[in-house]
């Protein structure tokens, strides 16, 4: 019988959180059983996933509000920072926020196949992603984008959400392939492993921002 809550964490509830999340990166949500979740967590009870979590959509519930959680905190605090500091915010300060808080914010393995599921979840499943977040876990992402919206050129406000979008894809694009470079430890990846590489990324995005040609 499916549980109908999920158990108390367990080191084996993380471990199939974080091989969920993986296979789910991968192969997106429907192209993955709850069967193989368990065998490649080493569950020998196939029923893992509900005994732990309730069902496989709780278990996406889950990963979604776990990563989008600690973004949010590490987010939050850099943008706090960032003001702080008490001069004039440039469209550059908050765009690293917005790369660098969704990198590197815990364990290798807890984190490298993140971006790449919350775009695919995003893409095939939005309704389902928007609401589970229900602005839990976005707050520091609204405050980014409000300081971009003031701090981009003069344009039409359609223009401005315009470019907000296509930035926020762009965003969760290249993030997704240097997590899927980095992950492949077989090879070294000298253009993922450069310490400019973010930095030059964030120089792009602001380029996009900046941009008023077509007016």
């Amino acid at each position: 019988m499916t549980r109908l809550a999920p158990k108390p964490p367990s080191r084996s509830a993380a471990k199939i959180k974080r091989i969920a999340r993986g296979l789910f990166a991968e192969r997106g949500v429907d192209g993955v059983s709850v069967r193989e979740i368990a065998e490649a967590a080493g569950q020998k009870n196939h029923a893992a996933v509900a005994y732990y979590f309730g069902s496989k959509e709780a278990l996406v519930r889950e990963i979604i509000l776990d990563g989008a959680a600690a973004i949010d905190e590490k987010r939050n605090a850099m943008l706090d920072a960032v003001e702080a500091e008490g001069r004039p915010l440039e469209l550059i300060d908050i765009v690293r926020v917005l790369i660098y808080s969704s990198v590197d914010f815990g364990p290798p393995d807890e984190v490298a196949s993140y971006n790449r599921f919350i775009v695919l979840v995003d893409m095939t499943h939005r309704e389902f992603f928007l609401e589970t977040l229900e602005g839990r876990g976005d707050k520091g992402y609204l405050r980014c984008f409000e300081h971009l919206r003031r701090l981009m050129p003069d344009m039409p406000e359609k223009r401005k959400t315009q470019r907000l979008v296509f930035v926020g894809r762009y965003l969760g694009a290249v993030l997704s392939a240097r997590e899927t470079k980095l992950e492949d430890r077989s090879r070294a990846h000298p253009f993922w492993e450069d310490e400019e590489t973010l930095d030059h990324f964030a120089e792009t995005i602001v380029a996009i921002l900046r941009s008023d040609s077509g007016r």
